[in-house]
This record gives structure tokens, sequence and C-alpha cells, in this order.
């Protein structure tokens, strides 16, 4: 059980420093700026609040 154990820590360990160096590629070095893009235009990406946050926000203020 041992020998399954260290070889699952080793897996996670390995596909943790993949995960890290892919995220690192793709947006650090904006390797893809299509990437960046496409998440933008399907909304993944958001700078702004949503109607429905601003409309809570809004009826918060006013007391209702």
């Amino acid at each position: 059980m041992k020998t399954f154990e260290r070889i699952l820590i080793k897996l996670v360990i390995i596909q943790f420093a993949f995960l890290f160096i892919t995220q690192l590629f793709f947006h650090q070095l904006n390797v893809l700026p299509e990437l960046k893009v496409i998440t933008q235009y399907e909304g993944v990406v958001k700078e702004k609040n949503t109607e429905s946050v601003e409309t809570i926000w809004e009826n918060q203020k006013a007391g209702k």
C-alpha cells in the first residue's frame, strides 16, 4: 500500500508541476494571445460587476 501511495503522491506533484508550467506558459508569456481574446469574448474574464449585483447593491443603498 505504501508503494501505491508514493506513486500517487508523485503523480499529484507531476500533475501540479504541469499545471503550473502550462498556466505560466499561456498567461504570463502570452504565447497564444487569441486564447486571451476568446476568454474575454466568452465572458470568462469580466472586469465589471454584473447587473444583478449592481441591482442588489442599488436596492440596499435605497433601503429597500
